[in-house]
């Protein structure tokens, strides 16, 4: 058994993702824990079948999903790895998990790992949306998910992290095939982005993550959030639809790109927007 390194995933109805990324990792011999939260397909029998050692969880959202995970599960390894089911560790990425030694690391807490997102079968590489960095690999005890966040789930670590580039995951929800669901899922999204926003507002909710530009990647998106929190409500939509589509390049991403971006980057925002006036306005005559 993998004395470095262990897995945990998360699931959900995922009998289509969850092979392809177990036959991922096939080879490293590294423990897997999967947090299901009721699935009704064939999910638990294929986390059975490879080994996994399963728990279920009632979801409310991902960073509460994720900071269950890392306390509930007794991982032995000095590291963990945190997936989600429709992700994919690449060949290159395989390879420096393979090499990977935790002695070779001791001034690190925490490595990025470097995402390719895929949309209709289209990699989405423009638009800011390539290279992108996720932390994915923590020092277990160290490492924590933030739940500060409503819906952007991250895990973040004290000290030293480390990008490493060519360590690609590849992530592509089959569901989003169909644009239905991936609407409906959007518009979970959009609510718990409305009452994220209002409660930050009026500070109920603050960043954990200290917002630095030229700091590490989530150190960036948190100062960054806190000047989209500045941008006036509807136009922010469209400004950063722009943004994507000339600065970042979005519109080389060919016309599956360009619905995704639109959806994405204007539509969903768009009605993060109006939920958040909504939520205003019922606050106002609940308080009247």
């Amino acid at each position: 058994m993998n004395s470095q390194f262990s897995f945990i995933i998360l699931t959900y109805n995922e009998e289509r993702h969850l092979p392809r990324l177990l036959n991922s990792i096939t080879g490293l011999n590294a423990e897997t824990f999967v947090l299901d939260s009721g699935s009704t397909d064939g999910t638990i029998v294929i986390a059975e079948n490879a080994g996994a050692v399963i728990a279920q969880h009632a979801f409310i959202n991902h960073p509460r999903q994720w900071d269950f995970a890392l306390k509930n599960f007794e991982v032995k390894t000095p590291w963990v790895i945190c997936l989600d089911a429709d992700q994919i560790v690449t060949p290159e990425l395989f390879v420096l998990l393979q090499n990977f030694r935790d002695t070779d690391y001791q001034s690190i807490n925490g490595i990025y790992f470097n995402r390719k997102n895929f949309f209709k079968g289209r990699w989405i590489r423009h638009g800011g949306y390539y290279p992108f960095y996720l932390l994915k690999m923590i020092r277990f005890g160290i490492g924590f998910s933030d739940t500060n966040e409503n819906m952007d789930h991250r895990l973040v670590v004290q000290g030293n992290t480390l990008i490493w580039k060519n360590g690609h995951i590849l992530e592509e929800n089959l569901k989003e095939n169909k644009i239905s669901f991936w609407i409906a899922k959007h518009n979970k999204y959009s609510d718990l982005l409305a009452h994220e926003e209002i409660e930050r507002m009026q500070s109920i909710r603050l960043q954990t993550v200290k917002p630095k530009f030229w700091g590490s990647p989530d150190e960036r998106t948190a100062w960054l959030k806190q000047r989209w929190w500045k941008l006036p409500r509807y136009a922010r939509p469209m400004l950063y639809f722009l943004y994507r589509i000339i600065f970042k390049l979005g519109i080389l991403d060919g016309r599956t790109g360009l619905i995704f971006h639109f959806m994405q980057a204007f539509w969903f925002r768009l009605v993060v927007d109006i939920k958040i006036d909504e939520l205003l306005k019922q606050q106002q005559s609940d308080g009247q």
